[in-house]
């Protein structure tokens, strides 16, 4: 059997691999704390659950447009303006089944071949094969702790080329959960707008934001109308099997966005899409603040824990749920160092392999979107890792 060149250049998610192995663990059973996915333990707000159940059993679930429920495109628009001070028509917002088929319509929708994109060195590894499997070329530009792991315009004035088309940001970002300041944004879009390049930023941690300074979160809307921007109901509502998500463009692109999601995925969920209205009430909205409380009560006590067993962490997060650590003191390199905690301190990790074409040996990434108790567990186990290397 022959496959598609494209298929065969894909790189392996290790972050799924390490799922796998830290699974084969249980099996034989071992408690493995899983601090490896990027998925809130909270599940979704209960009345979404509950909206959810009843759905299921008393109503008809026929296709909605392609573009979504018009009730929950508007839903979705108010959340705009009611939390970011935003005002957008609904007709530019576009329901997408997760986060990922948003992705793919925008590069389906703005990707030629031989286009240029550039992106962070780290960033999320997904996003640059939906611009490859569209054609596109993927220009990394390598990012350090002293520009928060983030691009910045001066970056991209010394790697912009000729034939670059388009920039994706991911602010906050994985894998390192930090944010681009609100000017550095602005400067950024306006950089590649004046190059008449598309602008695709991604937000699905937006709302996760914690900054230590207080900050509120900015969407990238509020300072680039134009930004083709991409969100999703799996973190910030802690729906992530649900698979459900929405992009923000322009008005002339809603039709050929349509287009695209007609023939690609005919509509999402019917079923997720009804429940999801019940994200927006004043209830649901409560819930989910009151767990944004909590993840930086966990960030605060995973950095202390790390900073305990000598694992440093660069740039603290602002946003969404990881953290970004340095393991290069350890002798172990980023996979090694993986392999070891998994199989001695059953402690599953992700390397920055996952993330990183150029720093892929030197970094970790640690998910504290699990329990307490298991962030608790999980820190004890490092330390007396830790404690054996230097034994």
């Amino acid at each position: 059997m022959k496959y598609s060149q494209r298929a065969l250049a894909i790189s392996p998610f290790f972050a799924m691999a390490f799922s796998e192995k830290a699974a084969r663990l249980e099996a034989q059973g071992k408690h493995v704390v899983k601090l490896n996915i990027g998925e809130p333990d909270f599940g979704a707000p209960p009345a979404v659950s509950s909206a959810m159940q009843q759905l299921a059993t008393d109503a008809p679930l026929p296709y909605t447009s392609a573009l979504g429920l018009p009730e929950l495109r508007a839903a979705i628009a108010n959340f705009y303006r009611t939390t970011h001070q935003v005002e957008i028509d609904p007709k530019r917002v576009v329901v997408t089944a997760g986060a990922s088929a948003a992705l793919l319509l925008l590069s389906a929708a703005f990707v030629d071949e031989g286009d240029q994109v550039i992106m962070a060195d780290p960033s999320y590894p997904c996003n640059k094969e939906f611009i490859k499997g569209f054609g596109g070329q993927v220009q990394l530009v390598s990012t350090q702790a002293d520009t928060h792991f983030q691009l910045n315009k001066s970056l991209l004035e010394q790697h912009w080329q000729p034939n670059t088309r388009g920039l994706m940001l991911a602010t906050p970002s994985n894998p390192t959960g930090t944010a681009i300041a609100p000017d550095e944004l602005a400067a950024m879009c306006d950089f590649a707008r004046s190059k008449g390049a598309w602008r695709i930023v991604d937000e699905i941690y937006l709302n996760l934001h914690h900054g230590e300074d207080g900050s509120q979160p900015i969407t990238a809307l509020s300072v680039d109308d134009e930004a083709l921007v991409i969100n999703s109901f799996s973190k910030y509502f802690g729906m992530t099997g649900w698979r459900l998500g929405w992009c923000v463009v322009p008005e002339q692109a809603v039709d050929v966005m349509e287009r695209l999601a007609q023939n690609y995925y005919i509509c999402p969920s019917t079923l997720a899409q009804k429940a999801a209205l019940q994200c927006f009430t004043p209830e649901s909205i409560a819930v989910c603040e009151s767990r944004r409380a909590q993840l930086i009560s966990r960030k605060k006590l995973v950095l202390a824990g790390l900073e305990k067993c000598g694992l440093p962490v660069p740039v603290h997060p602002d946003g969404a749920f990881y953290l970004y650590i340095d393991v290069t003191t350890t002798g172990l390199s980023a996979m090694d160092f993986c392999e070891q905690v998994l199989q001695q301190a059953h402690v599953a990790l992700t390397p920055s392999n996952d993330f990183s074409e150029q720093n892929d040996k030197q970094f970790v990434r640690l998910s504290f979107a699990s329990a307490e108790s298991e962030l608790e567990e999980g820190l004890r186990r490092l330390a007396i890792f830790m404690a054996s290397l230097h034994n």
